[in-house]
């Protein structure tokens, strides 16, 4: 199998400056990067200046990394799903925000955890399961509002929502293939939204990755719940906790939990063709050797 179809990267800085991250990209051979367009735990940031800006298509250009290949994240401070109205607002504002700064760089993704329900229900309360269903269900609705709205506030941008699944940490949303379907099931542009697979949050979340059968079953129940029609990009991560820990804690590639198989079997399936393969392994010294080795697989 040729490596032409894939495009592996790593989430690399921005500091300096958004034009710094293409550059940071070919230093370490990516072909595909993701980037914060701003500060990830500040919510307010300066204007992109015009110069920033050229400069940032520039570099891209001569990264020879194509816009689709590019992965923003967003804050992480943004919580489209907060329950209570004001503080949602805030955080809606700032994820539009985030989609124009994206669209001022000719960017056409934008990655971002679903958000929190934030309501703590004991687990000892004999009506545990229901509360929280009913918490999830109503948190799960105030995102898919929010993302109608952003959407609704950026009609000229082309820029795509990229939800990204969850390790299930806490009061996070996104844990599950069916939280992932129900936000696109409920935002009425389907052609403004995606879905980026992280190996670690999918794993921790209990799907297993670690043989070819468990791989297919999990890429099985993916396509069948969300389909691979919405898949815009993946996190290439091992993980530090067991299959189903629901802990999102980031090991570096063939070190944790995961070992090298799942990311074989990902460099050799079509299904991941033309689509960012960004790492985020807790050892940045490692990513192009990292890098190399994924394309090494290929054919394996």
């Amino acid at each position: 199998m040729s490596s032409a179809n894939k495009y592996v990267g790593a989430h690399v800085s921005a500091s300096g400056g958004v034009e710094n991250a293409p550059l940071n990209a070919q230093k370490i051979g990516a072909k595909a990067f993701a980037l914060f367009t701003k500060n990830q735990r500040q919510w307010k940031a300066k204007p992109l200046s015009a110069e920033s800006i050229e400069a940032f298509k520039k570099n891209l250009e001569a990264s020879g990394i194509a816009p689709r290949h590019v992965l923003p994240h967003d804050s992480y401070l943004i919580n489209l799903g907060h329950p209570e109205g004001e503080k949602r607002q805030k955080s809606l504002e700032s994820f539009i925000h985030e989609i124009e700064r994206c669209n001022q760089l000719g960017l056409e993704k934008l990655n971002f955890h679903p958000g929190s329900h934030l309501v703590k229900i004991p687990k000892r309360d004999p009506d545990y399961e229901a509360k929280l269903g009913a918490a999830e269900r109503e948190c799960l609705d105030r995102i898919a509002e929010s993302m109608n709205r952003a959407i609704e506030a950026t009609p000229d941008s082309r820029v795509k929502l990229v939800i990204e699944n969850t390790a299930g940490q806490g009061t996070n949303l996104g844990y599950r293939f069916e939280h992932l379907a129900h936000l696109i099931d409920r935002v009425e542009a389907k052609e403004r939204v995606g879905v980026c697979l992280d190996t670690c949050h999918t794993f921790t979340a209990g799907y297993d990755l670690r043989t070819p059968e468990a791989y297919e079953k999990t890429m099985q129940a993916f396509d069948e719940v969300v389909g691979f029609d919405y898949l815009e990009g993946m996190h290439i991560n091992d993980s530090k906790p067991p299959l189903g820990s629901r802990v999102d804690r980031h090991h570096s590639l063939g070190m944790g939990e995961l070992g090298w198989e799942p990311f074989r079997l990902i460099m050799n399936d079509s299904r991941m063709d033309d689509i960012p393969l960004i790492i985020e392994t807790i050892d940045e010294s490692l990513w192009p050797e990292e890098i190399r080795k994924l394309y090494e697989l290929i054919g394996a």
